[in-house]
């Protein structure tokens, strides 16, 4: 289908969206209507943009005509400069276009599930692990996304060896899943009285938050644990068996939580987590060339594996995959994330158009 085709088929889907808001049943749909507003805060500035791209292939279309018949020479010059200035809007327009029309993630409006877990470099990399996990929830705030902590296992210094988050918001796993991958941090750890700069790692795994109508799960194939929780240094926190630990059989899939204070709550949380594993399992088994596959955003968590360095000493954050550097460490830790976010999505957007094109 050509650029043209498409434009013109979302101009009338939207003008669709735009006539159903008046039916009566829709208002008392609450499912219907937030369906109904994603799909036109989607189309409408696509829709803009296609109406800012045939006025000015008409402005063109002018222009080009007062040039070729233009006598005088400095009259022609100064249509040509016109015409070559619409030309490079036509180009952008329509380079903007083909973007916004390449295949969705059907994933990128999911809400996430984000699992950190401490890696190389020892109590350091717990350390820093927390810092991450602050760093996302700062984030979610800047964004008026919802946040909260499902599962933390912290160390006796403040640092955490695994935590597991929930943000929900718009378009979450658009922006967070290019967070997946190993995170290094270089710097003098407080611990350090030589002042040697150490290097440490934290994995991040960000998965897309299924529902149940997206994983099927048998209740016949869990196996259901209940466990007293404990704290850091295996201290007991509670007198009652409210810790759960849920293992999917057909799988081997463990999950286990204990943060809170009753048995269903942590159960709950334990099958939110489950059914994003298996979501993200099932999608890593039939597209296994993706970065989406769980294992290979996570990796081993060696020094040499990294998708972006936290560099103290240089006061700078670099992410490897885009080559893009920032200064301000601290802001960036302050949930400062967008300008990596936008380049590795105008990334994966450019990768995109030139597979088609190929």
């Amino acid at each position: 289908m050509s650029l043209d085709a498409r434009l013109e088929e979302l101009e009338r889907r939207l003008a669709e969206i735009e006539a159903e808001w008046s039916r009566p049943e829709v208002a008392s749909d609450p499912e219907r209507s937030k369906y109904l507003g994603r799909e036109q805060s989607r189309l409408a500035p696509v829709v803009d943009n296609a109406r800012l791209l045939r006025e000015a292939r008409a402005q063109l279309e002018g222009a080009r005509r007062d040039r070729d018949a233009e006598a005088d020479a400095e009259t022609r010059e100064m249509a040509r400069q016109v015409v070559d200035e619409l030309e490079a809007e036509e180009t952008r327009l329509t380079e903007e276009l083909r973007l916004a029309l390449l295949p969705r993630d059907p994933n990128d409006d999911r809400n996430v599930i984000i699992e950190l877990r401490a890696g190389t470099g020892g109590e350091e990399a717990a350390l820093f692990a927390a810092e991450l996990f602050r760093m996302y929830g700062r984030y979610a705030d800047r964004r008026a996304w919802k946040w909260q902590l499902l599962s933390a296992h912290e160390t006796d210094s403040g640092g955490m060896r695994e935590v597991i988050l929930e943000i929900q918001g718009d378009g979450a796993y658009s922006r967070l899943k290019y967070e997946g991958g190993v995170h290094r941090v270089q710097r003098v750890p407080e611990t350090e009285s030589s002042g040697r700069i150490h290097t440490s790692t934290a994995t991040v795994a960000v998965l897309p938050e299924a529902d149940e109508v997206d994983v099927k799960i048998d209740e016949k194939d869990l196996r259901i644990d209940v466990y007293r929780s404990s704290g850091p240094g295996g201290q007991s926190v509670n007198t009652t068996d409210s810790a759960v630990r849920i293992t999917h059989k057909p799988t081997g899939l463990v999950v286990s939580m204990q943060d809170e204070k009753s048995q269903l709550q942590n159960r709950e949380k334990a099958m939110r987590v489950l059914r994003a594993r298996l979501l993200e399992a099932e999608r890593a088994a039939q597209q296994a060339e993706e970065a989406a596959d769980r294992r290979a955003q996570v990796g081993t968590g060696e020094r040499s594996e990294k998708i972006r360095t936290y560099n103290f000493p240089q006061d700078r954050v670099t992410d490897h995959r885009v080559k893009l550097t920032k200064g301000d460490v601290e802001r960036v830790l302050a949930g400062e994330l967008d300008d990596f976010t936008a380049s590795l999505e105008a990334d994966e957007k450019r990768r995109a158009l030139e597979d088609t094109a190929s």
